[in-house]
């Protein structure tokens, strides 16, 4: 009877198949060292993990250095303080390069990071209708419809029957065609109406128009004005005369003696 225990690397094995260990019966061993979490979940393989027979190698200026064995790639590569890292695996025979694998991770998380930004992510939203459903109740989710598809999201235009109305199938088909009709150029129908079990439901993808009328209008640019045309330098304003004094008392009478 065996026991493994992860935490500790422990493996306790019964009194009397030991050879080797204490007196209760456990037998210890050397933890294994941990993979590079980053190349386990890449499956890339480095250096001595590398177990074709030839490779075909590129040094890290691009240049080919021909097909060799791993072990005279990996020698060059520790060389030049460098990493021997298998860039394709499926070619024949494979394509490893001689590179820094740190700066080679770096740079493939980066440009994984900018792919994902210039990704769309499209949600399904459902709008549930019923058999019974009003004028303006089916308006409000001909809008909101309408709206998700505006957004740029896929619609699931569902209807569910209940107790005899499964006699009525036509009236549920009438709804969902009706809501077709309805949307127009805003949407393209992608699953037409089916039933599944008791609900009818119908799948509605944006338009390309729709697309186009999400994504936001370039700016437009002022022209600038041709140095030639620049505006004459205005001339200094001339200061305003001053005020005049005001006007010399007039001469003194005379004194009578």
């Amino acid at each position: 009877m065996v026991y493994f225990s992860l935490q500790c690397n422990l493996i306790q094995v019964h009194p009397t198949q030991t050879t080797h260990g204490g007196a209760d019966g456990t037998l210890w061993r050397r933890p294994i060292p941990p993979i590079d979490k980053r190349s386990a979940k890449s499956f890339i393989r480095t250096n001595e993990r590398i177990r074709a027979r030839e490779i075909r190698v590129i040094d890290e200026n691009g240049e080919q250095l021909g097909v060799m064995a791993p072990f005279d790639a990996l020698k060059m590569a520790r060389e030049r303080s460098l990493d021997l890292v298998e860039i394709s695996p499926n070619a024949v025979p494979p394509v490893c390069k001689i590179q820094d694998y740190g700066k080679f991770l770096y740079e493939k998380d980066k440009s994984d990071r900018a792919a994902r930004k210039k990704q769309k992510v499209i949600t399904i939203k459902e709008v549930k209708f019923s058999v019974t459903v009003d004028e303006h109740d089916y308006q409000t989710k001909k809008n909101q419809a309408v709206r998700f598809l505006g957004e740029g999201d896929k619609v699931k235009a569902s209807l569910r029957f209940k107790g005899r109305q499964m006699a009525h199938r036509d009236l549920g088909y009438k709804i969902i065609n009706r809501l077709i009709l309805d949307i127009g150029d805003a949407g393209l129908v992608e699953f037409m109406p089916r039933m599944e079990g008791t609900t009818l439901h119908a799948i509605i993808a944006p338009s390309k128009k729709a697309e186009q009328q999400q994504q936001p209008a370039p700016k437009k640019v002022a022209p600038l004005a041709p140095a030639d045309s620049a505006a004459a330098p205005t001339p200094a304003a001339v200061p305003a005369p001053a005020a005049a004094s005001a006007p010399v008392a007039a001469e003194k009478a005379p004194v009578e003696v």
